[in-house]
């Protein structure tokens, strides 16, 4: 039995991927959408998106997602609820293999698997996500309006979410393990300058405090140095800012990525290897941005990028 070959296999399931899907299904490639067991990326983890167009009045992260899937799959996108597990690019049709035991040949491949945010993976936090602690201050600062706040992390990230934070919250407190700070200097000075951040240095988060309906309300701080040392602060929100990791554990070599694991482009959306497109927060150019609306966008990109490729090589 010959098997059957894709023009386009899109791997992931968050706003890149089935924007992706979407465009590529009108375009009438048949995409198949592999979404991971856990679709929806990081918005399932969002209790409500108010900056994406077209939504006035807000909407529910997972909400957002269903509207996405449904829209690929009107179009004709099929989607597999499974993890890709290897990929084969030395040979042709690439082969796509998945944890269920199923192989995909396809064409072409768009990689939008996007980026998980790195949390402090304390007992307990995983109920919070969402919940009182992000890791999108440009996601969910305006929930906070005259709160006060917690920024975990020493870097430009963490620098610039106080400092956004700053625009809603009452106290914006930077939480971090040295009194060293990888931030560069110019950030830095930003928010020592600004009168509604305060920094705790030598501090690490030791524990999630809730008050009696279960709703966060405080942090068990503790010093790196001496065990001994802790302090209670209080918080509405906390804010994670300790970095991502792009998803491409399952992506060979010869697809180039930077120093931190996020794909790199060689022409528009293609990457190193031809055929292959990538799009989202798993690339390069979107890790500084993270935001829905822009991996939207370099879905579409790679989709359109796709179909013109497999237009001139007559697939």
């Amino acid at each position: 039995m010959t098997e059957q070959i894709h023009k386009v296999v899109v791997i992931g399931g968050g706003c890149a991927g089935f924007t992706a899907a979407i465009y590529t299904a009108r375009a009438l490639l048949s995409p198949i959408v592999i979404t991971g067991n856990l679709p929806g990326g990081q918005l399932m983890n969002t209790s409500e998106v108010e900056n994406f167009p077209g939504y006035p009045e807000g909407v529910q992260g997972p909400d957002m997602m269903c509207d996405l899937q449904q829209q690929a799959e009107r179009f004709g996108a099929k989607i597999v609820t499974a993890d890709v597990c290897k990929m084969d690019l030395t040979v042709s049709p690439f082969v796509i293999s998945t944890d269920n035991g199923s192989n995909f040949f396809t064409h072409s491949v768009i990689i939008a698997t996007g980026a998980n945010p790195v949390y402090t993976n304390l007992e307990g936090e995983e109920q919070f996500i969402g919940n009182g602690i992000s890791s999108c201050s440009t996601c969910d600062g305006a929930f906070f309006r005259d709160q006060e706040v917690i920024v975990v992390g020493g870097g430009d990230t963490a620098m610039e979410d106080a400092i956004f934070l700053t625009r809603f919250a009452s106290k914006v407190t930077i939480i971090h393990r040295r009194d060293e700070f990888r931030a560069s200097k110019v950030m830095l000075d930003r928010a020592k300058n600004n009168d509604k951040i305060f920094f705790k240095t030598f501090r690490t988060v030791k524990r999630w405090n809730t008050d009696d309906n279960g709703v966060l309300n405080s942090a068990l701080l503790v010093d790196p140095r001496d065990p001994d040392v802790e302090e209670v602060i209080h918080l509405d929100g906390a804010f994670i800012a300790i970095g991502h990791k792009p998803a491409t554990s399952f992506i060979p070599k010869e697809v180039e990525k930077d120093d931190d694991g996020y794909i790199l482009h060689k022409e528009n959306t293609m990457t190193s290897v031809e055929g292959i497109f990538a799009c989202g927060d798993v690339t390069h150019t979107n890790k500084f941005y993270s935001q829905a609306v822009t991996a939207c966008g370099e879905g579409c990109k790679a989709a359109l990028d796709v179909e013109r490729w497999l237009e001139q090589k007559e697939l």
